[in-house]
């Protein structure tokens, strides 16, 4: 799983990603209410969604949803190279408390501080992504 523009994807392709989103997030060991405040779902979204999106029914396509999903794609993507040999040490290390995140886990930093959370995960994990992001508001400063 490698960069994905949500955008460009058919429905089929839509309802796969959801599928597989859904997967990570649970072997992550989210709650639903976890789950929900991560996508930025509707605050009072039912569990019994979270288990449509599981079967077959897409996230709903807004760019908040969207712009989490490409994040949580490209968190997966870092951590599989992070750990190559070993895939279960990528929900390991999201649960690990960390200093340089205040001594929190990754997932309560995306689940308390939103995108913002979410981007910081990815940008400490994806040095291409972090680098990427650094070279473009150096030169907006110019």
């Amino acid at each position: 799983m490698s960069e994905v523009h949500t955008g460009k994807l058919s429905s089929t392709e839509r309802v796969e990603l959801t599928r597989v989103i859904m997967s990570i997030l649970d072997s992550w060991g989210m709650s639903a209410q976890q789950q929900v405040d991560l996508l930025n779902l509707p605050p009072k979204t039912p569990t019994r969604a979270l288990r449509r999106y599981r079967e077959d029914t897409p996230f709903p396509q807004t760019n908040e949803v969207d712009e989490r999903l490409e994040h949580i794609v490209g968190i997966v993507d870092a951590l599989r190279t992070t750990y190559p040999h070993n895939p279960s040490m990528g929900a390991l290390w999201m649960k690990q408390r960390n200093k340089q995140f205040q001594n929190r886990t990754p997932l309560k930093v995306m689940v308390d501080d939103g995108i913002d959370g979410i981007m910081r995960i990815r940008a400490h994990l994806d040095c291409a992504y972090d680098w990427f992001n650094d070279s473009k508001s150096a030169s907006s400063d110019d």
